[in-house]
């Protein structure tokens, strides 16, 4: 009763979905530049703190440890606590630890506040998942994931080249506190206009019927409440071929994320000025990635294979671009690197979309969150693993190696999505 009197106050608009994936989409915008600030300011840093690659790569583990572990708890503490609140918890603490690296005057600092960054930011795509799964019909959740997912690729971009701005005048302290002000700004929209669509004042009573009506056609059974939420998600094949995917596809994403700058400063010689006007481009590419990606499993699904069946071709076929890293070490010209770039993180960001996806589908949704965190966890192990790696290769054998070992990983991830991955049984319908 009181939902219908609250609804009858406040005007009613058409679509409320699509505008809480714009949220999302800027969540994750706010969560990338915080987390990418680091690796342009690492040009500078390391020569402040007279440190080379791998002990650089030694602060980016600090955040990637924190990050794998939190992951994990993030995701069941979101399925606890719920999003609206779960949501402006964790953007207020990894804005916080944001601008404490702008204090930070040792490696032992940085690792420190960098820990902390991670804790926060562990609960960025748990939360997306789960909120896409409340919001969205299983036909448009890649959709919106991919639209969510835009804010990884723009969050790098506008970072790659606001950072260097800010460090040319200000400094690079300047730049840990102008990016960390902006999740503040982000948490006052989640606040105005986050709720879940049952109690939310603008939604109207078509959407909210079409909801919950396309829900009941892909229904995971919910009724399994003699298992605890890890329990039941550990317990599935479906989790487990997720996690292998992720971890396989996560490196890649890190080389990009963290070593883009590094790599074109020290191998190909660009200084900050110049890396402010190339290095967003493969971010740009990410951020059409993810809209394609999201668009891949529906065009499939209307090509006659079932849902599932259409997400994996969608990773499937995006995998099939990944070899081009082998390109980028050989490339003839700064212009040509940055192309191949592009070409490898559109091809990533299109396998995200659908990725992050595919817990909503397959799990109940009180354990979304947290399936979505614990195959996070996998991811980032792999990625934690893979800058220990590059920072290794960059200072002995140099980078030629590091494209090639992300070459083929994602190709390997499709393969155990095909593998373990199958319709729950549960499901009372696989009508997309």
């Amino acid at each position: 009763m009181g939902n219908h009197s609250l609804g009858s106050v406040w005007p009613k608009i058409k679509g409320v979905r699509w505008y809480i994936a714009i949220l999302l989409m800027l969540v994750t915008t706010v969560n990338y530049i915080d987390r990418t600030c680091l690796a342009v300011v690492g040009v500078p840093l390391k020569e402040s703190l007279n440190i080379n690659e791998q002990q650089f790569s030694y602060i980016i583990i600090c955040f990637q440890i924190s990050y794998l572990i939190m992951q994990t708890f993030s995701g069941r503490f979101l399925d606890w606590i719920h999003l609206r609140w779960g949501f402006i918890v964790a953007v207020i603490w990894w804005s916080i630890a944001n601008i404490l690296h702008a204090f930070a005057r040792t490696p032992l600092t940085f690792g420190l506040f960098r820990g902390l960054l991670g804790v926060g930011e562990a609960a960025n795509f748990p939360g997306v998942a789960k909120t896409v799964s409340e919001w969205f019909p299983p036909k448009e959740r890649t959709k919106a994931t991919g639209i969510a997912n835009i804010g990884s690729g723009t969050g790098a971009l506008l970072a790659m080249w606001l950072v260097p701005i800010i460090i040319l005048h200000f400094g690079w302290q300047e730049a840990f506190v102008f990016t960390g002000l902006l999740g503040f700004v982000w948490v006052v929209f989640w606040l105005l206009f986050y709720h879940p669509p049952q109690k939310h004042p603008f939604i109207t009573p078509e959407e909210l019927d079409y909801i919950q009506k396309s829900h009941d056609d892909f229904n995971v059974d919910e009724a399994v409440h003699e298992k605890g939420v890890w329990r039941l998600v550990l317990s599935q094949r479906n989790f487990w071929g997720i996690a292998f995917n992720r971890f396989l596809s996560e490196p890649s994403w890190a080389v990009f994320t963290y070593w883009i700058p590094i790599y074109f400063a020290t191998q190909r010689g660009l200084d900050l000025k110049q890396l402010a006007m190339f290095i967003w481009m493969p971010f740009l590419a990410a951020d059409l990635g993810s809209v394609v990606g999201g668009l891949l499993s529906p065009f499939f699904n209307k090509c006659g294979a079932s849902l599932l069946t259409s997400r994996k071709l969608a990773v499937t076929a995006a995998a099939c671009i990944m070899p081009v890293t082998l390109f980028i070490a050989k490339a003839p010209s700064t212009g040509w690197a940055i192309f191949w770039f592009c070409c490898a993180a559109f091809a990533h960001t299109s396998i995200s979309a659908t990725l992050l996806t595919l817990p909503a589908d397959l799990f109940p949704k009180r354990t979304v969150a947290t399936a979505n965190g614990m195959s996070g966890s996998a991811a980032h192990l792999g990625g934690m693993l893979s800058t220990l790696a590059v920072g290794w290769f960059a200072v002995h054998l140099g980078y030629t190696p590091v494209f090639a070992m992300i070459a083929f990983l994602e190709l390997a991830g499709s393969a155990f999505l095909w593998f373990f991955v199958k319709i729950p049984k549960s499901v009372d319908k696989c009508t997309p």
